[in-house]
């Protein structure tokens, strides 16, 4: 058999639980063992920044990764690249952020904070995903590079934003929005071109929106049982949900690894 190049979601795909108290199925500890005992490449695909999935990588037992929404390849632990997002797209929106009234702030470094200007972010958000730093007066353009943007209001708010519409974006909360690369496969592909693999060998599992970008027609598409209809749609196979066993029993349909 040929080497495959197995890509991984997190949330939903590979642990399951809720925030904080996620774990890994022990049958699909037991499958990606086997995986790896028979020389295959396992990796992580998210769209978690590498310095918020670092950590996340090496707990779930992982040296490789995609991050930053594709932007990002690490393997054997070492960070490759990341790319950040267009710089001048991303000044017009914050720009038009401040124009319109409403609440910005921005990643420009791999580093677990974002920055804002006041305190308006946190107070409207409460978010803790990351820790959010206020710097009086904060003007962008003073940084060089921007990894991510974040927009807090309601949907549907976010429609009165022209220059939204021209970068990626995704909404995981109710109070804000995240603007960050959305594209798996672009990672992907990175990865298995330093490697000097084939697309062809490559399969990913997946089973949410963010993982729409990597269901493409060059190489196999999992989607779990408890992933959302679209992606079924464009999957390969879909396998049973995560916490009954979906990964370990894809691999074993696929004939990738035998009994464990």
């Amino acid at each position: 058999m040929n080497k495959k190049f197995f890509f991984f979601d997190i949330d939903g795909t590979l642990a399951v639980g809720t925030p904080g108290k996620q774990y890994i199925p022990e049958s699909a500890k037991r499958a990606l063992k086997k995986l790896e005992e028979q020389g295959h490449f396992i990796a992580i695909a998210t769209g978690r920044s590498y310095a918020m999935a670092y950590e996340y990588m090496k707990e779930l037992g992982f040296h490789n990764m995609v991050s930053d929404g594709g932007n990002g390849i690490t393997i054997d632990d070492q960070l490759i690249e990341i790319k950040p997002l267009d710089y001048q797209l991303c000044l017009d929106l914050i720009d038009e952020c401040k124009e319109k009234g409403f609440i910005w702030a921005f990643s420009p470094d791999n580093a677990t904070r974002r920055l804002a200007p006041d305190d308006r972010f946190y107070d409207f958000t409460h978010d803790e995903y990351m820790d959010t730093v206020v710097k009086k007066g904060l003007d962008p353009r003073e940084y060089p590079e921007i990894y991510k943007v974040y927009v807090a209001c309601l949907a549907p708010m976010e429609e009165q934003l022209e220059s939204l519409k021209k970068l990626p974006w995704c909404r995981f909360h109710k109070e804000y929005l995240f603007v960050e690369p959305g594209d798996k496969s672009v990672g992907i592909k990175a990865i298995v071109d330093h490697l000097e693999g084939c697309y062809k060998d490559v399969v990913v599992f997946g089973d949410e929106k963010n993982d729409l970008s990597m269901f493409i027609d060059e190489w196999t598409s999992i989607a779990m049982g408890n992933a959302i209809d679209e992606l079924k749609e464009k999957a390969t196979y879909v396998t049973d949900n995560a916490e009954d066993d979906g990964i370990l029993k894809a691999c074993q349909h696929f004939g990738w690894i035998g009994e464990v």
